[in-house]
Formats: structure tokens, sequence, C-alpha cells
């Protein structure tokens, strides 16, 4: 079950500042060293691991999954919405999610959501995208996401632009929640998707946080 409340809270995140280099030795880009994000109220510093000899001791340092279900997803595995980076997920903290414009979306089941995320984010497991449109969940899901009932037909004109994303290449969440907000009539064009997920962004040492 999804909460309003909390939904639209993560929805709301007001602030996010670009800072510039600092006197860290493992930086985001050249000029960047960390971003400051406003979570619920609460400041959240994105940044790498400084230690150089870090590595993955969790569940993404796997290289291998029982395959099916975790075959290798396709770059672009549907046409029309288009595949980013770590670094557009950052700039769309900046310019979308920080205006109320955009909305960072978690694919992953809640126990996924719970181990980690990253700030900023808002989880909407895929399964309950694949409701009918009538559904109760659907409703409210849409109406924080910008879109309308208009004669009970949904109108999407003002609906948020999404960045969905799940654990990885290898995980298939993303891909069904696009695939269902799709049948749902949600425009390929206010879509993207962060292919990388949460095992890549682990793996350049990036901030996650445990809702």
């Amino acid at each position: 079950m999804i909460k309003k409340k909390s939904l639209l809270t993560k929805l709301l995140v007001s602030t996010l500042l670009l800072t510039p280099l600092s006197a860290v030795e493992v930086n985001i880009l050249e000029d960047l060293a960390y971003v400051d994000v406003d979570v619920d109220g609460k400041p959240v510093r994105i940044e790498r691991i400084q230690d150089t000899k870090h590595k993955l001791t969790n569940s993404y340092s796997k290289t291998s999954r029982p395959a099916p279900p975790f075959s290798i997803q396709p770059f672009q595995p549907i046409k029309g919405v288009e595949t980013v980076s770590e670094l557009d997920v950052i700039d769309f903290l900046k310019n979308q999610v920080a205006l109320n414009k955009g909305v960072l979306l978690d694919a992953r089941m809640p126990k996924w959501n719970k181990a980690g995320t990253i700030p900023g984010s808002t989880n909407i497991p895929f399964s309950i995208l694949a409701s009918k449109g009538n559904n109760n969940y659907i409703t409210k899901i849409f109406s924080l996401l910008g879109v309308k009932k208009v004669n009970d037909t949904w109108d999407f004109s003002k609906a948020h632009k999404l960045l969905i994303f799940d654990n990885g290449p290898w995980c298939q969440q993303g891909v069904r929640a696009m695939q269902n907000l799709i049948k749902l009539g949600y425009p390929k064009s206010k879509m993207l998707y962060y292919r990388g997920g949460i095992q890549y962004w682990q793996i350049l040492g990036l901030t996650t946080i445990k809702p």
C-alpha cells in the first residue's frame, strides 16, 4: 500500500544544490565534488566513497544470477523511452525533482527499496502499476503525478516526467513498470530509463539511503 502523505512528501523534494570541487580525492565530475539534496526536510549529500580501495561486499557485487528470471535487459528495452546515465540522474534531481516537475521512480518491490535507494527517489512498485486504471491505487498515484481524469479518460498533458530505475541491467522490475505505465496510457515521451540501477550507482560509490 502506498500512503498518499509519504508519496507526496517525496514528490516535493525542494532543494538541490550543485557544489563546486573541494578537497576530495574522488569526485563526481572534475569540477563537481558532491550534490546536496533536501529529502523529506533533511539534507542528504550525494557523493562518491572516498576510499579508493573500497569494494562492494553486498549482493550487488555478484556477477551471476539465475536467468531467467534475471536475464540481461536490452540497452533500450522500449522504443521511444530514452536510456540515461548516472550523470543524467543527478541532473534530473536538480532540474526536475527539485522543482516538482519530475519523479525519480524506484520501481522495485518494497524489500529491495528498504535495503537502500537513491536519495530523492520515490518507491512505486511495478506490481501496483499493473492494476487496472480504475484501481484506487492508480487513481491516487496518477493524481500525485499530475495526471487528471476527464470524462473517464486520463489527461496526461501535465503529467510529471518519470525517470525509472530498478536493481540494474539484470533486473526486470523497471522494464515492467514502464510496460505497465504505457498500458495505462502514460506517454513514452515522459519516461526515462536508468538501466544501471542501484548496482551501477553503488559500483560508482554514489550515496544511497534507507527510507
